[in-house]
């Protein structure tokens, strides 16, 4: 029988602690069924604040996972979590005493390290601007400077997944396909191996488009969520990939991040996001 008590987990870091929270959100997701408590703790560089989260995390029987990198705080973590019978993950430490070994290098050991801002920070900070600029075709010039260009029928997801492959430090640029429009011209200038091409199944448009009318208090029958228009857009577009000779991808069942980690793959891109 399933234990239904809820699951305390305590996310530790004497950074920002994105790393351990994506992971332990991955590992949590496996069950839905299950009712996490989780409690992050950032920016932990004292002794005697990360003993006072470690006592409660006791009290809860909490699961620990961190990126303590700081001299000293990672294994009194560990030792804490040993005496008292305390699951303690340590996502960092193994890996970087791994390295040691094999290089003979020292570790900076400077907590928040993929968080300063070098370059890598203002490029993604340039990358996210470029894709606001460039969003739903609003300049086509950016086709030609731009990494990446995306091409859909409006809800496939466009504008999200350029903001997520922006913060990769991939400049994007978008344009909403509509049969009565005008392709631009610079988009046939574009590389086809830059252009992806984003697709839908008409059933799951048409629901979409028709429960963003309602959030928005219309009528959701309207020629917007029509079967026939949503087809008669949908072969447009791929007529149009057709033409491009671009990559497409049918974003009915993909994630966010599903789709930009085939984009990544099949364009041969540089993931450069440093996530921590």
């Amino acid at each position: 029988m399933e234990n239904q008590t809820d699951q305390f987990v305590y996310i530790i870091s004497d950074s920002v602690g994105e790393t351990a929270n994506k992971l332990s959100q991955a590992a949590m997701s496996q069950f839905p069924t299950t009712d996490f408590n989780v409690s992050r703790y950032p920016f932990v560089r004292g002794e005697g604040t990360l003993l006072s989260i470690l006592e409660q995390a006791k009290n809860e029987n909490a699961m620990i996972v961190h990126t303590l990198i700081t001299d000293g705080l990672s294994k009194i973590a560990c030792d804490f979590c040993q005496e008292h019978n305390l699951f303690c993950f340590d996502l960092l430490n193994p890996m970087v005493d791994e390295i040691v070994k094999r290089t003979g290098s020292t570790p900076s050991k400077e907590p928040g390290a993929l968080h300063q801002l070098n370059d890598n920070y203002f490029h993604r900070i340039g990358a996210i601007e470029f894709a606001v600029k460039y969003d739903d075709g609003k300049d086509p010039k950016g086709f030609l400077e731009a990494d990446i260009v995306i091409l859909g029928v409006s809800r496939t997801s466009k504008t999200p997944l350029s903001m997520f492959l922006a913060n990769k430090n991939l400049k994007v640029a978008n344009l909403p396909l509509i049969p009565e429009s005008h392709i631009p011209d610079q988009l046939w200038k574009v590389n086809p191996k830059k252009i992806v091409g984003l697709t839908n199944d008409p059933e799951l448009l048409n629901s979409i488009r028709r429960e963003r009318m309602i959030a928005y208090g219309l009528n959701p029958d309207t020629t917007y969520s029509d079967r026939d228009r949503i087809n008669e857009e949908l072969e447009f577009a791929q007529n149009l990939y057709e033409k491009l000779g671009c990559l497409v991808i049918n974003v009915a069942t993909k994630s966010i991040e599903e789709t930009a980690a085939i984009i990544l793959d099949t364009l041969q891109l540089d993931d450069m996001s440093y996530d921590n």
